[in-house]
C-alpha cells in the first residue's frame, strides 16, 4: 500500500534584540550560569513584566516577509506546565490571538513553486536550560536564557516530504537573516525546529495519528527526522500496527526517534490571559512603516540577479540562500564590473571555503571591496586564477590589501617576453617525447607542455601567451 506523509513545523527563532522580552537583563549568547536573570525572569513574587517594543517589532517584520496579516489587537497568554527550566511553572506565549497570521512562503520543488500556508507566527518567552551533570549524576540548571524573546512560525501541515521539509526550513532561516530578526545561529539555539508528521493511506481524506519530534537543531536534523519518522509510522502502518500520538527525540548518531512523552493537548496547558499585561495593540501606520523597512528579499534577489545579471538559476539561488554572500557577490559585482566572473568565483573558490573552514570566512576581513579587486586584477590578466586564490586566503587570514600582497609574494603575471620564449624553448628540448605525441595527434601532451612551462614561471606566466609561444615553436620545427 502506498502512504502519503503530511508534515508540519513549528520553528522557534530567538529574536535579536539588546534585552529579553520582559525584562532589561541582557539578550546575549553564553555567559557565567545564571548571571544574566533578574527577578522578573526568574518569576518571583511580586515583579511585573514589562513587554519589549522591539520584539514586537521584529516579530511584526518577520510576519509581513512571510506574507502575513497583521493582527492590530492581539494579547498574551499563560501556558502552564512544571518542568525545572521554566521557574515560573508556566510560559508567557500567545494562545488564540497571535501578532501574525495566515500568511505563506514559496519553496522551491522538484515539480516548481510550491505554496506553504503559515498558520501564525506567535511571541513567546524562552525556557532556561538543563545541563546534564555526568559527574554528580544529576541536571544543573542555567536560567540565563529565561526571558528570551521568541518567535513560534507554525506551518499548516502542508508539507509532503522530507526534502520540501528542509527546503521550507532553508527559505523560512534565510527570510529571518536577510529581515535581521534573528542571527539563526543554529549551534546556539537561535534556531530551532519541532517537526509533526503523520501518515496515511494515500487517497484517504482524514489524516493519520501525528507524532511530534522535538527540538532539532540543524537543517541536516530536520530533514533526517522527518525522513526517519515516516519510515518509522509506514513500518508501523504495514505491519498492522497502531501510530501512538505522541512526543518523540530524534537521535542524529543513530538515525532514529525515541518516544519521551504522550503528546500534550492544549487543554493540558490550561490556557488564560496573562494579567500582568495589558492587550496588545498596533498602530497601523507603524505596520506600514515596518513593511516599507523591509529589505530585497531572497526570492527578488534571486530573480534580480538571473533576470538583471544574468547569472545562472542554481548559482542564483544558492547565492541568495545566505545574506551575507549575496551582500558579498553584490559588492564584488560593482568593483570588478563583472557579475559573472563574481559569481563563478564565489561558487567555486569562495564556497569551497565555506565548505572547509565554515560560514565564519564571511565574517572575516574578506569583504565585496577586497573579493572585487582581487577579481579586476584577474579579469585585467595581471594576476592567474591559481593567484587569486592565494590572496583571498592571505586576506581572510590578515586582513591586507590585495595590491600589497600581490606585490609582496610577487604574483603578478610575468610577460617578458625573452623569459617565455627561453623557457619555452627549454621545457620543448627537455620533453621530446611528449612533442612527438602532440604532433602525432595526441591533445593531451600539448595540455603537459602548458604545465611545464607554467610551473618553471611558477604559475605567473600569461596562459594565453604561454600557449601562443609554444605553439609558435613548435611550428618552427
Amino acid at each position: 500500500m502506498e502512504y502519503e506523509v503530511t508534515i508540519g513545523l513549528e520553528i522557534h527563532s530567538e529574536l535579536k534584540t539588546d534585552t529579553k522580552l520582559f525584562c532589561g537583563c541582557r539578550n546575549d549568547f553564553g555567559g557565567e550560569p545564571n548571571t544574566r536573570c533578574c527577578p522578573v525572569c526568574l518569576g518571583l513574587p511580586g515583579t511585573l513584566p514589562v513587554l519589549n517594543k522591539k520584539a514586537l517589532e521584529l516579530a511584526i517584520r518577520a510576519g509581513l516577509a512571510m506574507n502575513c496579516k497583521i493582527s492590530e489587537f492581539s494579547k498574551f497568554d499563560r501556558k502552564n506546565y512544571f518542568y525545572p527550566d521554566m521557574p515560573k511553572a508556566y510560559q508567557v506565549t500567545q494562545y488564540n490571538l497571535p501578532i501574525c497570521y495566515d500568511g505563506y512562503v514559496d519553496i522551491e520543488t522538484d515539480n516548481g513553486i510550491k505554496r506553504i500556508g503559515i498558520e501564525r507566527i506567535h511571541l513567546e518567552e524562552d525556557a532556561g536550560k538543563l545541563v546534564h551533570d555526568a559527574y554528580a549524576d544529576g541536571s544543573l540548571i542555567d536560567y540565563n536564557r529565561c526571558g528570551v524573546p521568541l518567535i513560534e512560525i507554525v506551518t499548516r501541515p502542508e508539507i509532503n516530504s522530507a526534502e520540501e521539509a528542509k527546503a521550507l526550513f532553508e527559505t523560512i532561516k534565510s527570510i529571518l537573516e536577510y529581515t535581521d530578526v534573528s542571527d539563526c545561529k543554529m549551534q546556539e539555539g537561535s534556531l530551532r525546529a519541532d517537526v509533526n508528521i503523520s501518515v496515511r493511506p494515500r487517497g484517504q481524506e482524514k489524516l493519520g495519528v501525528r507524532t511530534e519530534i522535538k527540538n532539532l537543531n540543524s537543517i541536516r536534523a530536520v530533514y533526517r527526522a522527518a525522513q526517519g519518522e515516516a519510515r518509522r509510522q509506514i513500518e508501523v502502518l504495514s505491519e498492522g500496527g497502531i501510530v501512538c500520538q505522541e512526543t518523540r527525540r530524534w537521535d542524529d548518531k543513530k538515525g532514529e526517534s525515541m518516544a519521551m512523552r504522550n503528546k500534550e493537548e492544549s487543554m493540558d496547558y490550561r490556557y488564560f490571559p496573562e494579567p500582568d499585561l495589558l492587550p496588545v495593540i498596533v498602530d497601523r501606520d507603524w505596520i506600514d512603516s515596518i513593511r516599507k523597512s523591509l529589505p530585497e528579499l531572497p526570492r527578488a534577489r534571486r530573480d534580480r540577479y538571473v533576470n538583471e545579471l544574468g547569472i545562472p538559476e542554481y548559482d542564483a539561488a544558492l547565492i541568495t540562500m545566505n545574506r551575507k554572500l549575496a551582500d558579498l557577490f553584490d559588492r564584488a559585482a560593482a568593483v570588478c564590473g563583472k557579475p559573472k566572473l563574481a559569481s563563478n568565483f564565489i561558487m567555486t573558490d569562495i564556497m569551497r571555503r565555506i565548505n572547509d573552514q565554515g560560514e565564519g570566512i564571511l565574517a572575516s576581513s574578506l569583504n565585496g571591496d577586497n573579493l572585487g579587486e582581487v577579481l579586476l586584477f584577474l579579469d585585467q590578466g595581471k594576476i592567474t586564477h591559481a593567484s587569486a586564490a592565494k590572496v583571498i586566503d592571505v586576506i581572510i587570514e590578515t586582513g591586507e590589501k590585495p595590491d600589497n600582497i600581490i606585490e609582496r609574494l610577487e604574483l603578478w603575471v610575468q610577460r617578458d617576453e625573452n623569459l617565455v620564449n627561453e623557457i619555452v624553448k627549454s621545457v620543448l628540448e627537455a620533453n621530446r617525447q611528449a612533442l612527438e605525441d602532440y604532433l602525432a595527434g595526441k591533445e593531451k601532451a600539448f595540455g603537459f607542455l602548458m604545465g611545464q612551462v607554467m610551473s618553471r614561471l611558477k604559475g605567473k606566466g600569461d596562459p594565453a601567451q604561454v600557449r601562443e609561444t609554444l605553439l609558435r615553436e613548435i611550428n618552427k620545427g
